[in-house]
This record gives structure tokens, C-alpha cells and sequence, in this order.
């Protein structure tokens, strides 16, 4: 009995020694961080390529998986993110305008680990500082795009605040479907200034980076660039809607209900803000926002005799695009029926004095074309009674002489 104990415990103690062993040379392994780390710029307006060898210290190495974990700072996210991948190369979008940072680590898992995972203790960084030519204070600011209806393309800016006079801008963009950068195809000019550029929908496809960069020249020297990246999908504006129907229901309900805008939008893409203005018991006017993925609403009426207005906005929902912007609202509708013509009530005082000034300034000069006419036609009347009066005097003066 006493052997079969002391055989367990030798077995035991083997195995022990045996782990022990492969822990030690498990940690004996040293994994150093990749090699000749490079960044390459094909001219894709920030697109970069990123390039590394392997550390010549696991070229020989066998028994094990070599894969690397890429860094980089996204200046566009403003945080770190990092990729797993056995390659050598990867691709990654940067603005120019701000510094590029990288760094890259050695992963290994096998044999050599003991099926773990192992990461360089060290990794292997490189930073590039943007470039900086350029005039300070000289690059564009609130670059917006906006893609009206899914139908076209509006891309504005500002001027700089150091921006020289005579100044000539340019904008140029890419994406992975051109072989090379383009120049904007239709600028919008300003005060004869170029302020932004007109697209068609073919010249910018959806779901993929577009990069541009607005730079240009100046008698002072160059513009600082401006980088930027997006994807239109993310920068849709519906058309107005047109279309918006009230009706009374019964119990005070009021039934809405509206059309879809016009545009390549689909409906289905479609969320609606409802916007209300209900006049109380009091006299006051009470404002409701509704939210809204459906194209009609059923509400409760305080009064069949107060005025209920309802008017509608609508926009991409977070299904379809990260982000986007509100159409503008449609026009009022209003129960009971003293229909509003604008989308702001108050524009019917203007549209009022319009017309009366109009009147006024048309009667004055409808006036003034009576009195002109007037005192021709006196002029000539009073130059025919001088005529007539000239001739009859005349006619009495001559005297006849008949001689006997």
C-alpha cells in the first residue's frame, strides 16, 4: 500500500516537473516587434499604405503562427484602432492635415507556446507630421456636403480667416472607383469667389470613402490644404413634403396623415417630426414635437373651435444612415380650415404689405397717367379756342369799300 502511494506521488511529481520544464522554456521565448515599418502615400487624398517585415529574429521560426497587430490613430474618430492581420500591408484612412501615428506589434501562437498566445513585449512606431506648407489661417472651415433628394450633390465651404484677396481655390476628391484624383466638375462661385461645388449623383457613389481636399493658391503664396473624408449615404436631405391632409374625426379626434417627398429617398428609410401648435384654453399656443417611423397620426383636440396647426419634417433613420439632415418643414395645415400659404405663418403679414404697396404705387401712377393726359388734352383744347378766336377777329376787321 505504501508503494502504490509513493508510485502516485512520483507520477505526480513527473508530471509536475514536466510543466514546470515547458513553462520555462514557454517564457524563455522572445518575441521581438516587426521590422522596417513604412508609410506610402499613392496620392488618394489620404488613403496611406502601411508596410513591415517580420523581426529577422523569427524568419527561422517554425512551429509557430506569425501574425501582427496594427495600430493607428484615427484622426477622423480621434482614438486608436487596432487590427489583427497575417499580412504585411494594410490600408488606412488619414487625414493629412494632423499627424500620422502607427505602431505595430508581433503576435505568435503553436507549439513554441504551448498553444497560447504570445505578444511582443515592444512594438515598432512611426509618427509622420503633416505638412506644413500653407499659409496660417488660410484653410477652408465648415466644409459641409449635402445629397439633396439622393439626386445631386452640394459641397460648400468658408473662406479662411487669413485667406488673401485674389485667392483661387480647388477643389479635387477620390474614391476606390477612380484610378486617379479628379477637380471638382462645377463650382459654385460667390461674390466671384469659389464657395463650393455642384456633383451629379454618378460623380460620388454611396457606401464607400470619399476624400477631397480644398487647397489653392494666392498671391501670397500657396493655401493651407483642407482634409476631408465621408460617405453620402450619411449626408442626405429629403425634399420638402408637399402634401399634408386634416381631417376632424369623431370625439374631437384629428386624423393627419401626409405624402412621401419626391427624390430617390426611400420610404422606407424615412423618419418624421410632427411639429404642432394647438391653441389652448387660455388663449396661449402650445407646441408638441412628435417622432414618428409612420405617415399619419391620430390626436385629441382640446376644442372642435381651437385651431390645431400641424406641419412636417423628415430625415434618414439610423437604419439607413449613421447620420443626416432634416428636410425642411412643409407648409401648415390647420383645423379649422384658415389655411397658412407659408411655412411660417408670419410671412403673411409680408406677403399683405407686398400687396398693399403695390396697390398704392399703382394708383399713383395710374393718377399721375390721368393728370398727364388731362393737361394735353386741355393744352389742345385751349389752343383751338385761341385758333378760333384769332380767325373770327379776322373776319370782322376786313371792311368793304363800294364806290358809287
Amino acid at each position: 500500500m505504501a508503494g502504490k502511494t509513493w508510485l502516485t506521488r512520483g507520477a505526480a511529481l513527473m508530471l509536475f516537473l514536466l510543466n514546470w520544464s515547458q513553462c520555462m522554456q514557454f517564457t524563455e521565448i522572445t518575441v521581438d516587434p516587426p521590422e522596417d515599418l513604412v508609410i506610402f502615400d499613392p496620392g488618394h487624398l489620404g488613403l496611406l499604405q502601411i508596410q513591415w517585415s517580420p523581426a529577422a529574429s523569427l524568419l527561422n521560426m517554425t512551429d509557430c503562427q506569425q501574425y501582427f497587430q496594427l495600430e493607428y490613430f484615427n484622426t477622423y474618430q480621434d482614438r486608436w484602432t487596432a487590427i489583427r492581420t497575417t499580412k504585411r500591408t494594410y490600408s488606412a484612412q488619414f487625414d493629412l492635415g494632423k499627424a500620422v501615428e502607427v505602431r505595430v506589434y508581433t503576435l505568435l501562437r503553436g507549439s513554441c507556446s504551448s498553444g497560447s498566445e504570445v505578444k511582443s513585449a515592444r512594438y515598432t512606431e512611426l509618427v509622420q507630421k503633416p505638412d506644413s506648407t500653407g499659409l496660417a489661417g488660410t484653410k477652408v472651415q465648415d466644409f459641409v456636403c449635402v445629397f439633396h433628394k439622393m439626386e445631386y450633390i452640394q459641397c460648400n465651404w468658408e473662406r479662411g480667416p487669413k485667406q488673401p484677396a485674389n485667392s483661387h481655390q480647388r477643389l479635387y476628391f477620390w474614391h476606390k472607383q477612380l484610378e486617379q484624383t479628379k477637380e471638382c466638375p462645377k463650382y459654385i462661385i460667390a461674390n466671384g469667389v469659389r464657395s463650393g461645388c455642384n456633383f451629379t449623383r454618378k460623380s460620388l457613389l454611396d457606401f464607400i470613402d470619399i476624400n477631397f481636399c480644398v487647397n489653392g493658391s494666392s498671391p501670397g503664396g500657396p493655401l493651407k490644404p483642407a482634409f476631408i473624408s465621408l460617405q453620402i449615404q450619411n449626408h442626405v436631405k429629403p425634399a420638402v413634403t408637399e402634401t399634408l391632409h386634416l381631417q376632424a374625426g369623431p370625439d374631437r379626434q384629428l386624423e393627419l396623415h401626409w405624402e412621401c417627398p419626391v427624390g430617390r429617398v426611400p420610404k422606407h428609410c424615412l423618419e418624421w417630426e410632427v411639429e404642432r401648435n394647438q391653441e389652448g384654453p387660455d388663449g396661449n399656443n402650445l407646441t408638441q414635437q412628435i417622432l414618428t417611423k409612420e405617415m399619419n397620426l391620430t390626436l385629441l383636440s382640446i376644442s372642435d373651435t381651437k385651431r390645431n396647426c400641424f406641419r412636417v419634417r423628415s430625415r434618414l433613420h439610423k437604419y439607413c444612415a449613421n447620420k443626416g439632415f432634416w428636410s425642411d418643414w412643409s407648409h401648415w395645415t390647420c383645423h379649422p380650415d384658415e389655411k397658412v400659404t407659408g411655412a411660417d405663418p408670419g410671412w403673411d403679414v409680408i406677403t399683405v404689405c407686398v400687396h398693399v404697396a403695390v396697390a398704392v404705387i399703382t394708383l399713383l401712377l395710374l393718377s399721375l397717367c390721368v393728370w398727364a393726359l388731362f393737361r394735353v388734352w386741355r393744352s389742345r383744347q385751349v389752343k383751338k379756342l385761341d385758333s378760333l378766336a384769332t380767325t373770327l377777329f379776322a373776319s370782322k376787321s376786313v371792311v368793304t369799300v363800294v364806290e358809287p
